[in-house]
């Protein structure tokens, strides 16, 4: 049960897992429901104490919360009508048929967009009574997309997620809809907004540039504050979701399951390849092409029904929805075409079963299938290719898998890859995976188990949550000790790091003195370092206009004003070019700096930048001619990538190319820097290649070492911060008693995380203070 405050995680989902009704006594009796959210939530759910808010399923059903499984459940009732437009209507005949690249067409009604946000209003207020003071707040899937923004208006102090079930479509098909500024706004009022593949977020950061105008730096959407400065920072990243794959595993072994597995497929039987279909009964799912390509199998005699048969489960779904009960019939008239033409008495050539199964008996289909087909025509990623996988512990059996699944992306290779809209290619690969080697079934399927047994809801759920959790809600607390939520032991590394090596805290170090009254000399320094981009400045898509946020100028200021007293240095270290990061930052006198990531230094003046002199040898001129040029090669004819150049290096801009241009420019800056024997970096966006050897790491260890000597102390302590990949080398060159600290997301060797620049100015201010206390 709840504190009187709420719950800390809140899971807002269409439905909830279970089923329930109420008899004419107020009796409550449930059952667990099916699907592939309530399957990938339930473990996350169970290890939590958290609430879930869902509709029951049912219309007019009206309960109080109650506790099954361990989870508290939140209903929220919906009329008849309601759900009729805004579940059937707006969800299922709109947004569904849209976002699965209008296999069906969308149908657009005013009043199902009317039911649509009157529902997801109320959502969004059973939400906000149920979450505690600073709650997490994780909202699920395209029938809730306004919910994010409804949140944040009634609950700022919370933090909100959004996760995409199904795929998102690109902007020139999402434009489509009449209400596209509206589900854009709503979703951005998420603190992260996370979708199943690469390319689902690329899309949505691309219809929010394009639809809103708000400026986008790589996954990072900036939604300016009322005067027009950078504000709230959103992040669309991917988060591909999985199974309870240990568990799945650990069914398919029992007795009971490997004894039902056998005996499916004697009563099939006993046919030299059983193929399954496992599917809810829907257009996206590829089933008619899936059969359409095995009848013609049968047809051309490359596969008969006293050595073959399908099974094809296809669960009922949707079934008030027209296009739904179009889809059922046309599948059941084409079963019985087939099994009427090649059905034997004793051998059905396939096996049509319109029903859910509970996870045991679909844990023996799987281990009796030879061969798992999925042929979706577009899916946001199929558990089902999932839980084959985790039950075949024998490491027998084939994946067909199309490419137009999340898991595709996920789990390739291993699945034998099929294009369903190709039906001559598919029966092709049909055949390969009747016929497979068992030697190449084991080594495809070891490989596959390796990864769905790593890669388990648990680390989805884990990971969303800890990049969420990274995120602190608006107003942000000038509170260093508040700035950090993810890792809190962040506080008491500041501590340590401000605390001289005596174990006394460095009071007064602006003004330190002996007994006498004369100054003493310290023997401990502080230098204070920090990338720009992202780290002090919020990512922006044109570079030029990048400049500090008004907290993080406050920061470094104070650190300025310090350092002229104090045994305390600043340094901007970047992979801007030195000319360029003098003039962004506006650094303060006496500030160091370095430049293209490490290849550059110099100190800032009154009038520019003191650099020190460097010069490249007649082969390194010639390396950086013939990198250029490739450069420019690579990036020609594709809109919205550049190259640039630096003293000592060339850089690939994409931020603002396509997905696909993007990538293809990518792989050749690598092709041109291999072919000149130098490594490249790959920051946000950006592919960079220096002809001087050197990296943010070496910039500081000689830093530390000029620090050392210009302020006479024995040890200089350097703190760090970046946002970047290229950052990870300095946060690696750093030592014991130094402080690392990662601005964002993403995987880092930092000590400790803040979610933007606005959180780290909180930390420096406070540094500052601390610093130069009395």
């Amino acid at each position: 049960m709840p504190g009187k405050d709420g719950y800390d995680l809140v899971v807002v989902a269409n439905r909830l897992p279970v089923d329930f009704s109420v008899g004419p006594k107020g009796d409550l009796t449930w059952q667990r429901s099916p699907g592939g959210l309530v399957t990938a939530l339930e473990p996350v759910m169970q290890g939590a104490d958290g609430a879930w808010v869902g509709w029951s399923g049912a219309p007019d059903l009206a309960h109080d919360p109650f506790e099954a499984d361990g989870v508290m459940l939140v209903p929220v009732t919906l009329s008849a009508t309601e759900i009729e437009r805004y579940y059937e209507g707006f969800s299922n005949d709109t947004l569904w048929p849209l976002y699965h690249d209008v296999i069906a067409p969308p149908a657009y009604h005013r009043q199902w967009w009317d039911a649509y946000r009157r529902v997801n209003q109320r959502f969004a207020d059973a939400a906000a009574a149920q979450a505690a003071e600073g709650a997490v707040v994780w909202v699920h899937d395209y029938q809730l997309q306004l919910v994010p923004r409804m949140l944040r208006d009634l609950r700022p102090d919370l933090r909100i997620g959004f996760f995409d079930h199904i795929p998102f479509p690109p902007v020139e098909l999402f434009a489509q809809l009449p209400w596209r500024r509206q589900i854009i706004d709503g979703l951005l009022g998420a603190d992260l907004v996370g979708f199943q593949r690469n390319g689902d977020a690329a899309n949505f950061v691309r219809s929010a540039r394009r639809l809103t105008g708000y400026t986008t730096r790589g996954p990072v959407i900036t939604i300016p504050d009322a005067d027009g400065r950078p504000g709230r920072h959103v992040r669309a990243s991917s988060f591909p979701i999985s199974i309870d794959s240990h568990r799945f595993d650990t069914l398919a072994r029992t007795p009971e399951v490997q004894a039902r597995a056998k005996e499916i497929k004697a009563d099939l039987g006993n046919p030299d390849t059983l193929m399954l279909g496992v599917d809810r009964l829907d257009y996206t799912k590829g089933i008619r092409h899936r059969i359409k390509a095995y009848g013609e199998l049968l047809d051309d005699g490359r596969l008969d029904v006293e050595h073959a048969t399908l099974v094809q489960v296809a669960s009922p779904s949707r079934e008030n929805v027209g296009a739904y009960q179009e889809l059922r019939e046309h599948v059941e008239v084409l079963v019985g075409r087939i099994n009427g033409e090649y059905g034997e008495l004793g051998h059905s050539a396939i096996h049509y079963l319109h029903h859910s199964y509970p996870p045991e008996e679909m844990a023996a289909l799987y281990l009796a299938a030879d061969v798992l087909l999925v042929t979706s025509l577009r899916d946001g990623m199929n558990l089902v290719a999932k839980e084959y996988i985790a039950a075949r512990s024998d490491e027998r059996g084939a994946l067909v898998l199309s490419e137009f699944t999340g898991a595709a992306d996920e789990l390739s290779p291993g699945p034998l890859l099929v294009n369903p809209h190709d039906i001559d290619g598919m029966k092709d690969i049909i055949v390969a995976a009747a016929t497979m080697d068992p030697k190449e079934q084991r080594r495809r399927m070891r490989r596959l188990r390796r990864k769905v047994l790593a890669d388990d809801v648990a680390k989805w759920s884990e990971t969303f949550l800890g990049v969420l959790t990274a995120v602190p809600p608006r107003p942000l607390s000038v509170d260093p000790r508040a700035a950090e939520p993810r890792h809190h032991n962040l506080r008491d590394a500041l501590t340590a790091f401000t605390t001289l090596p005596e174990g006394v805290p460095p009071k007064g170090l602006a003004r330190m003195s002996g007994g006498n009254g004369r100054r003493k000399k310290p023997t401990t320094g502080w230098l204070i370092a920090s990338d720009f981009d992202g780290t002090l400045a919020p990512l922006v898509d044109d570079p030029k206009s990048s400049s500090m946020t008004r907290s993080a100028r406050a920061a470094i200021e104070q650190i300025h004003t310090l350092a002229q007293e104090a045994p305390v240095r600043l340094a901007f270290v970047s992979g801007r070019d030195l000319s360029d990061l003098a003039e962004r930052t506006v650094a303060p006198d006496g500030t160091f700096l370095v430049g293209s990531h490490g290849a550059e230094a110099g100190r800032a003046t009154a009038t520019g930048v003191e650099q020190v002199p460097f010069h490249l040898t007649t082969t390194q001129s010639g390396q950086l001619d013939a990198l250029v040029a490739g450069f420019e090669s690579a990036v020609s004819g594709r809109e919205g990538a550049w190259v640039q150049v630096k003293p000592a290096a060339a850089v690939v801009h994409t931020r603002l190319a396509s997905v696909d241009d993007a990538a293809a420019i990518t792989v050749a800056a690598d092709e041109v820097a291999a072919n000149q024997g130098l490594p490249a970096m790959h920051g946000k966006d950006v592919v960079e290649v220096s002809v001087v050897p050197t990296s943010k790491g070496e910039a500081l260890r000689r830093l530390r070492g000029t620090v050392a000597a210009e302020l006479g102390v024995e040890k200089v302590r350097v703190l760090y911060a970046g946002d970047d990949t290229t950052d990870e080398a300095a946060f690696g060159a750093l030592e014991s008693g130094d402080l690392t600290i990662k601005v964002g997301t993403g995987d880092t060797l930092a000590s400790h995380r803040v979610p933007d620049p606005d959180a780290l100015a909180a930390v420096l201010a406070g540094l500052a203070r601390t610093l130069g206390e009395e």
